[in-house]
């Protein structure tokens, strides 16, 4: 392990705070580092591996795809990437799909379909209202979108035409909005920020004011789609429905690949407004519509709604035993606790030596993002291990009675 770690010191560009393991293989809910260990993934490649690692109905897609066509360039027609686009329409409330490599790529299509849209519906209007802590990608673009100032002020002067605004807030959105306004950019549930889900009838607002506004609602649903917080689509917890969506991470289930999705009125591409090279190749379709059928033909959304409420549950059973945490948020299998100090950090080691892959989101909160398969024996390992690494990061401290 050592010698890997080493080379990617002297190698790599250092984008990441790595935890010190060299994964090598993985199976379902679990993966083995380079040294044999075996450890509980709740990261799940950052809410990726939808159906586990190395799932069967993926590997046999890829495996017979890649003997028959991987790539070709969109100057042509192929069948995974028809079937796929038909597939998310009939599932979806969009009715058209392009194909992009990332959720980033996908939100900057969007951006780009909603100015298109604009200079067409609203006087050339092209600036778009995002939310503080919403996370939408790393390109330039997508970073003036993103809410984080951490994440924008190395890269200055950023993109014009991104307004950052409070979260969970209408009447933010309300004084952002100008003549210059074309649409509004939301996580159903904000992801990165620590899980923060929405209050009541917050979504439902955004929604009639971009009615009455005549603004597109971009939804960045590149986290919680795609089963992920207990329905196909995260908006659908809230009785919305966006005129644009983004899709990415579960959609391939690990293999790259991400997706715009519009309504017809917001459909303004033409020919020539937009492409990829590699976006909807054969290869990245096959296995993205072998996840997509996983997840409808074995209803997983009704399942993770059922785990994800135990898990819940089990984690406000720690919370009645520490008070170190003071909340347990999220739905579905996305789902955060928060602690009273900076203790993230020294809980995800502990539970990393114990056998368990966490995310630390921010210093104060923990980030589970466990494949839809997750069991309640994989939940009850879980919530047993993050018990001993509690006890075991906070010094001297002992579970309440």
């Amino acid at each position: 392990m050592t010698e890997w770690i080493a080379l990617e010191e002297q190698l790599y560009l250092r984008v990441a705070k790595r935890v010190p393991r060299v994964l090598v293989r993985g199976e379902g809910c679990r993966v083995w580092d380079d040294q044999g260990r075996r450890y509980l993934d709740f990261v799940g490649g950052w809410a990726v591996d939808a159906l586990g690692h190395c799932p069967p109905p993926v590997v046999q897609a890829l495996h017979e795809q890649a003997q028959r066509l991987i790539q070709v360039s969109n100057q042509f027609y192929t069948i995974p990437q028809l079937e796929l686009a038909r597939m998310l329409v009939e599932h979806s409330p969009c009715d058209r799909v392009f194909f992009a490599n990332s959720g980033a790529e996908a939100n900057e299509a969007a951006v780009k379909l909603a100015r298109k849209w604009g200079k067409r519906h609203r006087h050339g209007a092209y600036a778009v209202i995002s939310t503080l802590g919403g996370f939408h990608g790393r390109t330039l673009a997508m970073v003036a979108a993103t809410g984080k100032p951490q994440y924008q002020e190395p890269y200055t002067p950023l993109p014009a035409g991104f307004v950052n605004v409070a979260w969970n807030d209408i009447e933010a959105i309300k004084r952002a909005t100008t003549d210059d306004t074309v649409a509004v950019l939301l996580e159903p549930i904000q992801g990165e920020a620590g899980v923060n889900v929405p209050d009541e009838g917050y979504l439902r607002a955004v929604r009639a004011w971009c009615d009455e506004q005549n603004l597109l609602l971009i939804l960045d649903e590149v986290q919680t789609g795609v089963g992920r917080c207990g329905r196909l689509w995260g908006h659908q917890l809230f009785g919305v429905e966006p005129d644009i969506m983004t899709l990415a991470k579960g959609l391939g289930g690990g293999v790259p690949i991400g997706a715009v999705l519009a309504k017809e009125r917001a459909a303004a591409f033409e020919p020539g407004d937009h492409g990829s090279t590699f976006g909807g190749n054969p290869l990245a379709c096959a296995a993205a519509l072998a996840v997509l059928r996983e997840v409808l033909a074995r209803d997983l959304p009704a399942q993770v709604e059922r785990m994800g409420q135990y898990f819940s549950a089990r984690l406000r059973e720690l919370q009645a035993r520490w008070p170190e945490i003071v909340e347990v948020r999220g739905r579905g299998l996305l789902v955060a606790i928060e602690f009273d100090q900076e203790l993230a950090q020294r809980v995800l080691e502990a539970a990393l030596e114990r056998g368990l892959l966490v995310n630390a989101v921010k210093p104060t909160a923990l980030r589970f993002m466990p494949p839809l398969i997750v069991t309640e024996t994989e939940i009850d390992e879980a919530v047993g291990i993050l018990d001993a690494a509690l006890a075991a990061a906070r010094t001297g401290a002992r579970p309440s009675s």
